[in-house]
């Protein structure tokens, strides 16, 4: 930060003790105070008592960003081209755009970095320290926060900002993105009115988070929903929603809730739908439980692909204790999973759907029958396109219960 700046910013924090306001609330104010503040140091400027600013304007937003928004990152954050951001190190500031990293001009102090990583928990609650060397949590916008410090990384602390976007939240948005074509489009958000189980696929950055607030933009209106994650990051727009996250231990290292005790409480609020933001351990035994239920429900995980997926569903239940084995889950996935869609990131930095796969209920040994209903087809672009196999759902019973025929979007016969 410019000695300029600085010094600006003292002043205005002088003035906001001394006058008992809050700037953070008021954003206006904060613009005229600051606003104040640089006018006075021009003038002491002109005098030859303080070095000039080569950009009045250019500073006002700098002392601006770093009293109430996230110093020098703000400028990352407002940009919406900006997708994530990540602090390697002081000097290794990197933003992604597109998909594709870059590495930042910006260089940074290790107590800057410690000082905007404290501001951005104040709002969450959370923490982090030597008995906690991780943290996830949510910033005021909704983006996700992830943070290590050492020892567990080598020398400095290392800070993920994903950033939380509303520009696409329906399956028409992805449509005209080119993520997804209009026919798998049609046939998803039938799949959601219908009530099937979804889970959705994918790498990391892939667009799995994406997919679930557009497949849940789908959800009929009148549907109560349940969503439990780790942190905060499905948005879409429902009247009846209910969201909850997972709370870390305190300094005693009581009062943790996890994914899983806040799958058991969700089925006590009466959802039409469960989403669980991500499964990756223990939980999805939960899911599954829910699932056989009848509930419908909703969730990503990380995998290769569709059929990886279904795999990885049927061992992370095991993770759950000894008296879980795969007789019993492997064939509640198979039962209880109807579709699962999976993305993938491009190298130019398009996120798609790929993979559109329903398994059939049937188990052989210890693999799980599915049919792919759409898939790449390199038959018109060496890219490929997602275009229908001809394949066709197993199981129709949930369409013909809510009065859909899947035969007339895929255009294949039952």
């Amino acid at each position: 930060m410019s000695q300029a700046v600085t010094l600006i910013a003292d002043s205005v924090r002088e003035r906001v003790r001394r006058d008992g306001v809050d700037l953070s609330v008021d954003k206006a104010l904060a613009h005229d105070y600051v606003r104040d503040e640089v006018q006075r140091y021009s003038e002491r400027a002109l005098g030859g008592s303080l070095p000039l600013l080569v950009d009045e304007a250019a500073t006002l937003r700098q002392v601006v960003a770093t009293l109430t928004g996230f110093g020098p990152l703000q400028p990352f954050l407002d940009d919406p081209e900006v997708e994530e951001i990540w602090i390697n190190g002081p000097a290794l500031v990197f933003v992604a755009r597109a998909g594709r990293p870059e590495l930042t001009s910006l260089t940074l102090s290790d107590s800057e970095v410690r000082d905007l990583v404290e501001r951005m928990l104040q709002s969450s609650g959370r923490r982090v320290d030597l008995s906690s060397p991780f943290v996830d949590a949510s910033l005021p916008d909704g983006s996700r926060l992830h943070v290590v410090i050492p020892d567990i990384t080598q020398k400095h602390w290392a800070v993920n900002i994903r950033k939380f976007t509303r520009r696409i939240g329906s399956l028409h948005e992805l449509v005209e993105l080119g993520s997804l074509t209009r026919q798998a489009a049609e046939f998803l958000r039938m799949s959601v009115l219908a009530g099937s189980n979804i889970i959705v696929s994918g790498a990391t950055q892939s667009g799995k988070t994406t997919m679930l607030n557009a497949l849940l933009s789908s959800a009929r209106p009148s549907e109560r929903i349940v969503t439990v994650e780790e942190t905060f990051e499905l948005d879409f727009g429902a009247l009846d929603r209910v969201a909850m996250q997972c709370r870390q231990p305190s300094l005693e290292g009581t009062g943790e809730i996890t994914l899983r005790r806040l799958i058991k409480e969700s089925l006590r609020m009466r959802p039409d739908r469960l989403v669980v933001g991500e499964v990756r351990e223990a939980e999805s035994l939960d899911l599954l439980i829910a699932l056989n239920s009848g509930l419908p429900g909703m969730s990503s995980i990380h995998a290769n692909s569709a059929r990886d997926a279904l795999s990885k569903l049927s061992t992370l239940p095991l993770l759950a204790g000894r008296n879980i084995d795969s007789a019993f889950v492997v064939p509640t996935v198979a039962d209880c999973i109807d579709l699962v869609v999976h993305c993938e990131l491009e190298r130019s930095g398009r996120r798609r759907v790929v993979e559109i796969v329903a398994p059939s209920g049937n188990v052989t040994g210890t693999v799980i029958e599915a049919s792919a209903i759409f898939a790449l087809s390199r038959a018109h672009s060496s890219r490929g396109e997602l275009e229908a196999t001809g394949g066709y759902p197993t199981r129709v019973h949930k369409f013909t219960a809510a009065g859909f025929d899947p035969a007339s979007v895929l255009g294949v016969s039952a």
